[in-house]
């Protein structure tokens, strides 16, 4: 794994939007094509290996939580409860999810979270670090690929979706005045009608009840069957109409189970299912349990907000809203740096195989929701 620079294509803006990709220059440099990571073939064998062994941990992770109903750990409300036992009871099914991971192509990769809800960064792993290695194929070599088989996985997925569970009709639902996950949301849409769903879209705040039929109702009154969500369970729940998602046969993806994946108390408890597994970092509800260096994380927080590193007498803090919920503390590991830029892998996970992987650079060892996205290849 290294990382190296080659020359930005000249119309690199006109082949973004072209994918649907428009906010590829959000906070002044997002999508940043002037360097790549160059990995080996083992390198990515490795990386595909330790993505389904975690993907397999964390459902059996699941099952305990849900078992043992470790809910309260987690912050979970108990409203939340039934909702969850339901959904894994019938086997809802699941679309995607991403893990974090701390790796620089030596030793294992370690497992720094898991974004099981929502997770975002799609678009750019998938159809518009694709573009970029056919457009730079002649200058990578013509050996160069890339661990990308997103979209076609996707796809796959969906119809699976259709035909094992009757999803053919699938509202798509975000926040409406947010570009970025307006463009992942807009994706994820255009992959389910390659897949021969019906796939209309609104806005979050536009969903409306009707107590009469005990459903939720899209702006033509028609009834939402199932719905795909780009906005975190715990809001969902928090909203006006969030009590009714118990009255409701409303079938949604990510379902109802993922709160227990989706949460950073998923972490000391893989720890403790799988006590000095490769793959993970000691992690724990107890301050005092995870000796030396350690990172403090909300049990919600999303794209780093309020995580803490406490790293040989320095701290460094990321601001946020998140921390009432309650803390886990993970011991510390060096986040690889390359040219003075930390970088983290997210790997992709698409129902159950891994699928891919989109890079994170920051000057900050605090993934945020600023840091750039790097294409990748490898030979």
């Amino acid at each position: 794994m290294r990382r190296e620079q080659y020359p930005k294509r000249p119309d690199w803006q006109k082949r973004c939007e072209d994918a649907g990709f428009s906010f590829h220059s959000i906070d002044g440099v997002y999508w940043d094509e002037g360097v790549c990571y160059h990995f080996e073939r083992r390198e990515i064998d490795e990386l595909e290996r330790a993505t389904k062994e975690l993907y397999d941990m964390c459902m059996a992770a699941a099952e305990h939580i849900i078992t043992r109903e470790r809910f309260k750990e987690l912050a979970i409300p108990e409203a939340a409860w039934a909702l969850i036992r339901e959904s894994w009871d019938r086997d809802h099914p699941s679309l995607y999810g991403r893990f974090d991971l701390a790796w620089d192509g030596k030793g294992p990769p370690k497992l720094l979270e898991f974004n099981a809800d929502t997770p975002t960064a799609l678009i750019e792993a998938s159809v518009v670090q694709w573009h970029w290695l056919e457009d730079m194929k002649h200058r990578l070599g013509g050996g160069a690929d890339q661990f990308n088989s997103l979209h076609e996985a996707l796809i796959a997925q969906w119809q699976w979706l259709k035909s094992e569970h009757g999803y053919a009709h699938v509202h798509f639902t975000c926040v409406g005045d947010n570009e970025e996950d307006g463009g992942n949301l807009d994706y994820l849409r255009d992959t389910a009608m390659q897949a021969g769903i019906a796939a209309p879209w609104i806005a979050v705040e536009e969903i409306g009840w009707s107590e009469a039929d005990l459903s939720f109702a899209d702006m033509d009154n028609q009834r939402i069957d199932t719905l795909f969500k780009l906005y975190p369970w715990e809001w969902l729940l928090a909203d006006e109409f969030g009590n009714n998602l118990r009255k409701t046969s409303m079938r949604i993806i990510e379902p109802a189970w993922k709160m227990t994946l989706a949460n950073k108390g998923l972490l000391p408890i893989l720890w403790e299912l799988y006590p000095n597994h490769p793959l993970l970092l000691e992690a724990s509800f107890d301050r005092h349990r995870v000796l030396g260096d350690f990172v403090k994380k909300p049990l919600l927080s999303r794209e780093g907000a309020n995580v803490e590193i406490y790293r040989g007498g320095e701290v460094i803090r990321a601001e946020g809203t998140y921390g009432e919920e309650g803390y886990v503390y993970q011991r510390y590991t060096p986040i690889p740096r390359f040219d003075g830029n930390y970088v983290t892998i997210g790997s992709w996970i698409i129902g159950d195989a891994p699928a891919g992987i989109g890079l994170r650079e920051d000057v900050s060892e605090i993934t945020m929701n600023t840091s750039r996205f790097i294409p990748h290849y490898f030979d």
